[in-house]
């Protein structure tokens, strides 16, 4: 049985390699402009999605199938189902490269998986089932989406400003720890969720003992 180590990556300024011009590679493709990472799709054709993308420049489009050579410089593999001749190709051109390969439902093929990603401002939830029920990620995925409103992604914005003032005060790590566990436990993402932001940040100066950082030097 394989099992998977699961990472988050750097991606600002390296180049993905997208192989396929469907619904797979445009999801792909979606989910990888917010990292900052350059993505090139290489496909004969790309859906209107994938043409809007290429149109506004936010990704490159190479109008021709995949051949030797493509994926030289590139840090990450994306592939659609693109039949087994070139499955095989792309795989040993990715060995010989050693840059992780994933191609669409086909393990084989695969140095990594794809967990289905949910996010919610700086909050990324990523689940995996490592490649065995692709599907069922995406109903848990859903499920996130569902229960994790926006008001998260306002309580990270927030403590981010309290990490420095923290720090300075503070310099006991435990004694950090400790006041950021009495925030999580608090009130504070409930005040958020009610849109009470005067309230939820008045409590986390109380809990923390600072006061946060403007959000023009934060």
């Amino acid at each position: 049985m394989t099992v998977y180590y699961p990472i988050y990556l750097e991606l600002e300024g390296r180049l993905i390699v997208v192989l396929g011009g469907g619904e797979v590679a445009e999801e792909k493709a979606d989910g990888l402009l917010p990292t900052g990472a350059t993505v090139r799709v290489i496909a004969p054709r790309i859906n209107p999605g994938l043409q809007r993308l290429a149109a506004d420049g936010a990704i490159e489009h190479i109008a021709r199938p995949y051949r030797e050579g493509d994926l030289e410089g590139a840090f990450l593999v994306f592939s659609e189902r693109l039949g087994e001749t070139v499955h095989q190709q792309v795989w040993a051109e990715a060995e010989r490269h050693s840059v992780p390969l994933n191609v669409q439902d086909e393990t084989a093929y695969c140095s990594f998986v794809a967990a289905a990603i949910f996010r919610r401002g700086d909050l990324t939830i990523t689940i995996s089932t490592a490649g065995k029920a692709p599907a069922l990620a995406a109903r848990l995925r859903q499920t996130f989406e569902r229960n994790f409103g926006d008001h998260y992604a306002r309580f990270l914005e927030l403590s981010g400003r309290l990490r420095k003032p923290l720090a300075e005060r503070f310099p006991s790590f435990e004694t950090r720890r400790e006041l950021w566990y009495q925030l999580v436990d608090s009130d504070v993402l409930e005040l958020l969720e009610r849109g009470e932001d005067n309230r939820a940040q008045q409590r986390m100066t109380t809990i923390m003992g600072v006061e946060p950082e403007t959000e023009a030097t934060a």
